[in-house]
């Protein structure tokens, strides 16, 4: 930039003409776009450690109330195609997932997918328990356990839905929390300790279920101790995303599911 005399006590500034030159930025491989709640404070830090070099993740928050209740999830639906659309709308975005695996549940994989696509069709959409699902079918388990933070009611939906979608479940555990600012708070020890007391002995796998347990600490250490492959919500969220994004990168420290497939 060049400072030109003054004119009339002024500097007129003349930028000289440059050949700038680009590369593909930080997102040289994708882009991947994820819709949280606004309360959710695990979400970010979980994807930023799960993306490869060359994965940008980028993420907003759409409205809803405070509690995790049956209620309060179904609210956001109103709000998914609006938010979808004003998402970063000058980047090409390669997968949008709503990040929120009671909310899926609750409001429907096809009704959230619509949503999504109304606000923007060019960009493929998914959510959180679409990962866990295709995770589980990826591994060829059908019998599982699954372990939350939910309240029986919430519990009582995903038992159904995973049922309608051919699995069956021999345990189902909640904590009975509705707050994130509890449910953020649950010592990774304690998951670890949680999801081994689900465990049934004739379960194939073992289902961790919220994005906003700290679930990613403890994977290996749960398989370890089980000899059973570990799905958790962060985990099959983020492989799901990359896996449809046409990245096929394969990622030691959080289970099976990232190192063999």
């Amino acid at each position: 930039m060049n400072l030109a005399a003054k004119k009339n006590n002024e500097f007129i500034i003349q930028s000289k003409k440059w050949d700038t030159e680009f590369d593909e930025s930080r997102a040289w491989r994708a882009r991947i776009g994820f819709i949280l709640i606004q309360n959710e404070t695990i979400i970010e830090g979980d994807m930023t450690r799960l993306a490869p070099e060359g994965i940008e993740t980028h993420f907003v928050r759409s409205k809803m109330p405070v509690g995790c209740t049956v209620e309060n999830l179904a609210s956001m639906q109103s709000s998914l195609a609006e938010t979808s659309k004003e998402f970063m709308p000058e980047f090409d975005l390669k997968v949008v997932c709503y990040a929120c695996t009671s909310g899926s549940v609750v409001i429907g994989e096809e009704n959230v997918e619509k949503e999504l696509l109304k606000g923007n069709p060019n960009r493929k959409p998914t959510t959180l328990i679409t990962g866990a699902i295709r995770a589980l079918q990826t591994l060829s388990v059908k019998r599982i356990v699954m372990a939350t933070p939910y309240t029986d009611d919430i519990n009582t939906i995903e038992t159904r839905y995973l049922e309608n979608k051919g699995f069956e479940l021999l345990n189902v555990q909640g904590l009975n929390l509705t707050y994130d600012s509890q449910i953020t708070s649950v010592k990774p020890s304690f998951i670890s300790k949680f999801a081994k007391a689900v465990d049934h002995p004739d379960a194939q796998a073992i289902f961790i279920s919220c994005g906003a347990l700290r679930t990613l600490d403890v994977i290996e250490e749960i398989e370890q101790s089980t000899g059973k492959p570990v799905v958790t919500s962060n985990q099959s969220m983020m492989w799901n995303c990359l896996r449809m994004a046409g990245i096929e990168d394969r990622l030691n420290g959080y289970g099976t599911l990232f190192r063999d497939y």
